[in-house]
């Protein structure tokens, strides 16, 4: 069972709104806000949810799973708002490239 805190984590990681997952999950706004304020028999619309965001890249941790702390939420894969970089391609001082200064020299 994965709790309403997962679930406005999980929306937030993927930069949804609340009609973004609504429509996604083939429900309605007020049944998503009323599941994210921890409405009370909301089985079929939660399961609705949780399946939209695991297809959008979403993994729900279960209360220990993966470390100790509580349930949580995590992506399966980057989403297009990563910061990929390729080390041959990063050099912070490039002046520090050219010459034999020792790292953390100059001003």
């Amino acid at each position: 069972m994965i709790t309403t805190a997962q679930i406005r984590g999980a929306r937030a990681m993927l930069g949804l709104q609340q009609a973004e997952l609504a429509d996604a999950a083939g429900i309605s706004v007020a049944d998503l806000d009323r599941i994210e304020h921890g409405a009370e028999g909301a089985g079929t619309a939660m399961d609705a949810v949780r399946l939209a965001l695991e297809a959008s890249g979403i993994i729900f941790e279960a209360d220990g799973e993966l470390i100790a702390g509580g349930p949580g939420v995590r992506l399966t894969r980057p989403t297009t708002r990563s910061f990929d970089t390729v080390e041959a391609e990063v050099v912070q001082y490039p002046e520090f490239m050219k010459n034999d200064a020792p790292p953390g020299a100059g001003g």
